[in-house]
């Protein structure tokens, strides 16, 4: 055997050993510290690890346990990935951005449904004069046709059905 394999194998073995008998207990520690976030828990596992590793040396020399320097080790990584995210902005994921409708649409939807409030506040015969002048787009004459009333009827209730409507969106914050 080489000289430098033999250096190398006890911190491989170091390295089996620890996690054999410390990952375990180690994620169990770590994850009531993170709140359950399992993905972190490991990340600062295999970090503490990785230092131990780094560390092997005076590992070797230490008398006793190691669990209490990675459990030190573990919370300080905990500690400085908290102070961490603290000191910048937490990234957000756009993605639900670009469901919300653009502020057009915001506008159109919020216009539509008080118009269809103020709507209800007509009277039947006024509703249908305006939903056939202005939403179908006919004529008074078509629309007469349409309802089977005289085109003088028609007019008279557009008159008044649109008199009704300003009152009914003044009522509800909506200004000429």
């Amino acid at each position: 055997m080489s000289q430098q394999s033999s250096s190398t194998e006890p911190d491989e073995e170091l390295m089996r050993a620890l996690y054999r008998e410390h990952a375990g207990p180690l994620l169990a520690y770590v994850l009531r510290l993170v709140a359950g976030d399992r993905q972190r828990a490991e990340d600062v596992v295999q970090e503490t690890l990785i230092r131990a590793w780094k560390n092997a040396g005076q590992l070797n020399r230490a008398t006793g346990s190691v669990r209490p320097w990675l459990v030190t080790v573990a919370r300080r990584i905990v500690i400085d990935g908290h102070r961490s995210r603290q000191a910048r902005p937490q990234e957000v994921d756009p993605s639900p951005l670009e469901v919300i409708p653009a502020e057009d649409e915001i506008d159109k939807a919020l216009w539509l449904m008080t118009l269809s409030d103020a709507l209800d506040d007509l009277t039947p015969a006024h509703r249908e004069v305006l939903v056939e002048t202005y939403f179908k787009g006919r004529t008074v004459n078509e629309a007469a046709e349409t309802l089977g009333i005289p085109s003088g009827t028609v007019r008279s209730r557009v008159f008044y059905a649109l008199r009704s409507m300003k009152l009914a969106l003044e009522e509800r914050g909506v200004t000429a």
